[in-house]
């Protein structure tokens, strides 16, 4: 396979402006979930989840306005798959029969559709399911981590360590705040695209990581950030063709893949972009700032045995 050649540029110059931009958006970040906070889907509200299928097209206005006629307001109705196939989020109510509340929503839009309507499926999640899932997500971010930290520490070098959990956290950071700036539902796909995310930025700061160490054994000239703009700019191909497969199949996941898919596959082309950027100017910009130096990477000398100099 031919590599790809690409310009040798001095991506370190512009780190100082990169920091302020990864500053801007945390803080729009930290602004926007403390304002609105999240647009948190069933899965961690609780709620009623309903699918129905109809024979023909629906309009989505037409079923809210016969649901709000019968008086049943408050209700998310979307597409699902196909315009014959509507999913309603139902959040959750004084009401103590969920059974009941479906069926009379179920009614209601088969009333409308002249009865040719099918109930294909019932979930309900109760609130204090929703609240383990809340605390049980968060575990997973911090856990995942915190595995990172521990990981990059043991192969490489705690300053490239703490450079690798910056740039995750980056991204993670970065996918929430766009989620809550536009109110998108957040929903436990959404949450497993984030760790997908965080798995994704680790391997790509590994691989240039992987580089840095190299050539700060091979390299006898040249200062920390010189070499770590050489490794960036040897490993531009890799991370080109990478990051490129992957934007294309969550593109296409986003576009094809339905309504179930489309927070998570959004999230992931967010975190793609965000986690190629991080890499090179949060993960490898923070080992230089902490001060990384070819001593700290080269191979400790083992000590042999003493060898007896006599004849």
């Amino acid at each position: 396979m031919r590599q790809i050649n690409f310009p040798n540029l001095d991506y370190m110059s512009q780190r100082w402006k990169a920091l302020v931009f990864s500053g801007v958006l945390i803080g729009i970040t930290f602004i926007s979930l403390a304002v609105q906070g999240l647009n948190l889907g069933l899965d961690f509200t609780g709620g009623t989840v309903i699918e129905v299928g109809f024979q023909e097209p629906t309009v989505i206005a037409d079923l809210s306005g016969a649901l709000e006629a019968g008086g049943l307001t408050g209700i998310t109705v979307q597409h699902f798959g196909s315009t014959r196939d509507v999913l309603l989020r139902i959040p959750p109510s004084g009401e103590t029969n969920n059974a009941a509340l479906s069926q009379k929503v179920f009614d209601t839009l088969s009333a409308a559709a002249d009865g040719k309507a099918e109930l294909r499926r019932v979930e309900f999640v109760g609130p204090q399911v929703g609240e383990e899932l809340t605390e049980q997500g968060g575990l997973a971010v911090l856990y995942s981590v915190f595995g990172i930290l521990i990981y990059v520490a043991l192969r490489f070098e705690w300053r490239f360590s703490l450079g690798a959990v910056a740039a995750t956290v980056h991204d993670a950071i970065v996918t929430l705040g766009f989620f809550s700036l536009f109110q998108l539902e957040f929903d436990l796909n959404v949450l497993a695209s984030i760790l997908t995310v965080i798995g994704y930025s680790l391997n790509d700061t590994i691989v240039v990581f992987d580089r840095v160490r190299e050539n700060f054994r091979k390299v006898r000239k040249g200062t920390p950030l010189e070499i770590m703009n050489q490794s960036v700019n040897e490993t531009m191909s890799r991370t080109v063709i990478t990051a490129g497969t992957v934007f294309l199949v969550v593109v296409a996941l986003y576009l094809f893949g339905g309504e179930t898919l489309r927070g998570f596959s959004l999230a992931l082309i967010v975190g793609v972009i965000s986690g190629t950027y991080s890499t090179i100017y949060i993960a490898s910009n923070v080992a230089v700032l902490l001060g990384v130096s070819r001593q700290d990477l080269m191979p400790t000398p083992k000590e042999g045995p003493e060898v007896d100099a006599r004849p």
